[in-house]
């Protein structure tokens, strides 16, 4: 051993000597209470000892000793070439937290697992810095990344690449916020250059491909096909000021000038790793020790196959938990319900499917692709017109029914119309202005409107009709959902339109549905087909995959799903006496919920509307890797509290991505609809997405008939229809005995 070193050993071990006491006193500290043995490991019987071992190869080790031979516990470990490691122990293995020290002063803390990086940790080198996840050496999970040149990336990474959604920030002020794949932009994304312009739109290998929207900092924007190669690229410039001149621009600069200082840096390759470090025990034990610490190795590195990393960059749902099964009916469950005195009441088996999206995409030779086509084209012309600045100060005429708009689409163009393949349509806009300033007090952005309906994807069908006789079709981004309307529930739009108006600008945080657009299309020939539709918010455009999802209005009669267990999709809509939990909301997110609810069903009660919904929708957020969802201690603190670091936490807003505990319920079996079941105290963690949906039917005469019918057949407190008044107490009163707060 050179001279330096034997040095640094003695040097290090007269340290050690003057901390031997408070070496044991760490003994049951943070490192030996979260190094946790996996059942599937050798544990060796742990009477430890401390122990300074020089070995004949020159490696140093001093810490805490099994008796059965093996380091156990808290301890260092010198190699005779320099590395080194300090930290916690498992029957001869590095595993639990640790610090590991390369020769060339680079350092990894964090989490070891059979010698591999593995959990959370640091990694510190001269010009390299990660903090973030490790699965077996591999970068793999949430991170943030220093890279040598400069630049910053925090997000995904798979495989030690980004991959996932991330944002990554060049070292010139320009970046990138969106989705990776394999280390490159792909999916959705934003990029931002430092002056300000911007692209917003899809991505792939790196390069604007499909449809998206580069603004400029004067507001003015161009919206288009976007592809490298210049003959597949089409689009078309919205100046900001109408007046402008003519305005000379190549899409390709993008290409050429805009993303050539937009490399993705790389980082330096970490070329030995702990689990590639030898062992020398004693040599007498050498076969014992030597064997686990090789064994240690290769056991439980496994990250899957390519495919199981893949990532649907085009979807806004994290399938989380997909292809799933919840079976409450198991052994755990039966137990824990007769530890709780629930026995006799037995639970349905609930069955988590995978996550699928809604819909059938309208292509050609689709009865409905002539009306799609037609309503792209009119909703671009409809968004597209040069107008002035929208004041959010409207005018008592801007709510006149009589202000609307007719436009004629003859299919070889006019003035102010292009020339289409579709039938020859009449397009009606209705109260233009008003839905310019909704979309502008909802933060729309118009070039992302056009983006969504009129792209180059085509809309979703949804597979059957609502109650109503409506059809449903929704933005291939899942952001907008046009719903097909009855001329009466137009005219209740129409009607209710200035006072709504008022309720969204007056309450930020409403849940009832956001409004974008009424129009109507008029198709020509012997038909002379109408079809009137509204384009609103799609409550379920989330990050999270909805698990399950609930139509909630406070009465009974006919409010059971007929489907069996077995038939329920993630997509199934189930109804109120199929709810079986209450959710616990923290106390803040609680207050603000009633107090929008109290808004909300009192305006709704001023306008004459009832048989609205409260839509709710579920993700559990925690799973077990067979896909179970786990129940969490009664005791737990609240989730959603202020000192807690809940994941999406950031993003929440009433009604979007709410964290909450669910608990679940039981039912009486005693022939009576019971609303509400009774708790169990078995608690999951959730987060949910909620909205009141449904708001456009008034208690009119067809809906006094029903009730006056129904009251004969039925207990007249059961039914949906019910004056409107009656209709917002029950539905306060349901709402806030399945929506608490946590204590």
């Amino acid at each position: 051993m050179s001279n330096g070193l034997n040095g640094i050993v003695k040097a290090w071990e007269a340290k050690l000597k003057k901390s031997r006491k408070a070496a044991k006193r760490r003994a049951n500290s943070i490192f030996t209470a979260m190094s946790v043995a996996h059942v599937d490991d050798d544990i060796l019987p742990v009477d430890l000892t401390d122990v300074e071992t020089a070995f004949p190869n020159g490696d140093i080790y001093t810490g805490q000793w099994a008796s059965a031979s093996a380091a156990h516990g808290h301890g260092k470990y010198l190699w005779a070439d320099g590395h080194m490691y300090i930290g916690d122990w498992r029957n001869g293995r590095i595993t639990g937290n640790g610090k590991f020290i390369w020769p060339s002063g680079a350092t990894y803390e964090g989490r070891f697992k059979n010698g591999h990086l593995d959990g959370d940790g640091i990694y510190t080198a001269a010009d390299d810095f990660y903090r973030g996840s490790f699965i077996c050496n591999v970068k793999h999970g949430k991170g943030s990344q220093n890279y040598p040149s400069g630049d910053h990336y925090e997000g995904h990474f798979r495989r030690n690449l980004p991959d996932g959604k991330g944002r990554y920030k060049w070292k010139n002020g320009n970046q990138y916020i969106g989705h990776w794949r394999r280390g490159g932009m792909n999916g959705n994304g934003t990029m931002i250059w430092a002056n300000g312009n911007r692209y917003d739109g899809t991505w792939e290998n790196g390069l604007p491909r499909g449809n998206g929207t580069y603004r400029w900092v004067d507001g003015s924007f161009y919206v288009g096909i976007w592809s490298k190669d210049q003959d597949d690229q089409s689009g078309t410039y919205y100046p900001s000021d109408p007046q402008s001149g003519v305005f000379e621009w190549d899409p390709q600069e993008v290409y050429s000038v805009g993303l050539s200082d937009c490399r993705v840096s790389k980082c330096e390759e970490i070329s030995v790793f702990p689990s590639d470090m030898s062992v020398d025990w004693a040599s007498e034990e050498e076969e014992c020790g030597g064997e686990m610490m090789r064994r240690g190795g290769s056991e439980g590195c496994s990250l899957g196959s390519e495919s199981d990393l893949s990532f649907d960059c085009g979807s806004r749902s994290l399938e989380m938990g997909a292809g799933v099964k919840w079976e409450e009916g198991s052994a755990r469950a039966d137990e824990s319900e007769k530890s709780r005195g629930v026995g006799g009441t037995a639970r349905n088996h609930i069955l988590i499917k995978p996550t699928k999206k809604q819909g059938l995409t309208i292509s050609k030779g689709h009865k409905n692709y002539e009306l799609m086509l037609n309503l792209q084209l009119g909703i671009r012309h409809a968004v597209g017109r040069p107008a002035p600045t929208t004041s959010l100060d409207l005018k008592s005429s801007a709510f006149d029914p009589r202000d609307k708009i007719w436009t004629r689409f003859p299919r070889l163009g006019s003035k102010h119309t292009p020339p289409h393949q579709s039938c020859e349509f009449r397009w009606k806009d209705y109260c233009p202005l008003v839905f310019r300033a909704l979309r502008k007090l909802f933060k729309v952005d118009p070039a992302d409107y056009m983006i969504s309906i009129c792209g180059n994807d085509a809309l979703r069908e949804l597979s059957s009709p609502g109650k109503s006789g409506s059809f449903f079709y929704l933005t291939n981004d899942d952001r907008y959902m046009i719903k097909t309307m009855k001329k009466s529930e137009a005219k209740v739009l129409i009607r209710m339109l200035s006072a709504y108006y008022n309720h969204v600008r007056a309450s930020e945080n409403t849940l009832v549905t956001k409004f974008f657009g009424l129009h109507c299309v008029k198709m020509t020939g012997p038909a002379q087909k109408k079809v009137r539709f509204v384009i609103m918010g799609n409550l379920f455009c989330t990050e999270y995959a909805i698990h399950r999802r609930f139509d909630l209005k406070g009465s009974s009669h006919g409010r059971l799903t007929e489907k069996p267990e077995s038939e329920i999709e993630p997509t199934t809509t189930l109804k109120d006496l199929d709810l079986n939990f209450i959710f616990r909301l923290h106390k803040s997110w609680f207050q603000e919920f009633c107090s929008q609810v109290d808004k909300d069903c009192d305006f709704l009660e001023q306008e004459r509307i009832m048989d609205y919904s409260l839509l709710v929708g579920i993700h559990f957020r925690d799973m077990s890797h067979s896909g179970q969802p786990l129940n969490i201690s009664e005791n737990r603190t609240p989730v959603g509290s202020a000192d807690q670091n809940i994941e999406g936490a950031q993003t929440a807003t009433l009604g979007s991505n709410i964290p909450a505990r669910a608990e679940l319920t039981v039912r009486k079996n005693n022939g009576e609809a019971q609303l509400v079941g009774e708790p169990t105290g078995e608690y999951y963690d959730v987060i949910l997405v909620f909205g009141i949906i449904d708001i456009l039917q008034d208690y009119d005469i067809s809906k006094k008939l029903e009730h006056a019918y129904k009251s004969f057949q039925y207990d007249p407190s059961s039914i949906s229809a019910v004056d409107p008044k009656q209709y917002s107490k029950r539905f306060r009163d349901f709402i806030y005995k399945i929506f608490t707060q946590d204590s």
